[in-house]
């Protein structure tokens, strides 16, 4: 098993910034793939931004040039660097990995966090 413990949520004016991160943990295990996807309240969860283990990375085109994504592999912990936050930014954010464990891959999910945004 592999547990995430994300922190970081809260609630910020419009053209604020938040730092998500989120520090997986667990035994006999490797990373691979980790990212943020969110769920605004009567909308369908999506993606945010991905991140390899190598650092490749991608993000959903409503947040480019806005938010970062970024890893610490000594601290299993992902990082989501969010910057000129806007209202329909709110959403509950959610931390995912992709974690190898006895040579299968699980998906695992965070909680969630929530980011309220205010205009």
């Amino acid at each position: 098993q592999v547990q995430l413990v994300e922190s970081g949520g809260g609630l910020v004016q419009a053209g604020g910034s938040l730092r998500l991160s989120c520090a997986a943990s667990g035994s006999t295990f490797t990373i691979n793939d980790m990212g943020w996807h969110r769920q605004a309240p009567g909308k369908q969860r999506e993606l945010v931004a991905g991140i390899s283990s190598g650092g490749l990375t991608n993000y959903a085109d409503s947040v480019k040039g806005r938010f970062t994504i970024s890893r610490d592999n000594a601290k299993n912990t992902v990082y989501l660097q969010m910057n000129s936050l806007k209202p329909e930014d709110t959403a509950v954010y959610y931390c995912t990995v992709r974690a190898t464990t006895s040579l299968i891959a699980y998906d695992y999910w965070g909680r969630g966090t929530q980011v309220t945004v205010s205009s």
